[in-house]
């Protein structure tokens, strides 16, 4: 067990990790943050996407021990109040969203695009998607929600 301090969406936590739990263990099953989705647990799809220190990861293949001192924002932390996030309200717009499964993922890897590169071409933004697998779009209109994004 290590002691850790993590601040997750803006708010600091003090906790107790075994050295092999994993950054998604951590933040769904003790933080109740349901939007990091347990998918593939192999690194292959993105639906454990979160921002760590800015740069999107995948929880699934993170140690929670490694993020020690570290800022994570999961899906639920950007929204502003009930304001969504010009992203999450994207991909409503854009019809972006189907099944829901992968959409935290997809948005917090635009998210960490956009942050970098706030006006990327179709070509980047595809690029800045890869990793995270969508099975219901198509990714059209996932990248019609960034680029839409990316103007405001």
């Amino acid at each position: 067990m290590k002691k850790i301090t993590l601040e997750v969406n803006g708010k600091p936590y003090a906790l107790e990790c075994p050295d092999s739990e994993l950054l998604i263990e951590t933040l769904r099953d003790r933080l109740g943050l349901l939007g990091t989705k347990y998918s593939c647990l192999e690194g292959e799809c993105g639906a454990c996407t979160v921002l760590l220190n800015g740069e999107n990861i995948l929880s699934c293949l993170a140690l929670s021990v490694e993020a020690d001192n570290a800022e994570i924002t999961t899906i639920e932390g950007l929204a502003k109040g009930s304001e969504p996030h010009p992203l999450q309200r994207s991909f409503v717009d854009k019809g972006a969203v189907q099944c829901g499964f992968c959409t935290p993922g997809m948005i917090l890897a635009g998210k960490a695009l956009l942050d970098k590169n706030p006006h990327p071409t179709d070509d980047e933004i595809a690029r800045g998607l890869d990793g995270n697998l969508c099975r219901c779009t198509g990714y059209i209109k996932i990248i019609d929600a960034v680029r839409h994004a990316s103007k405001k």
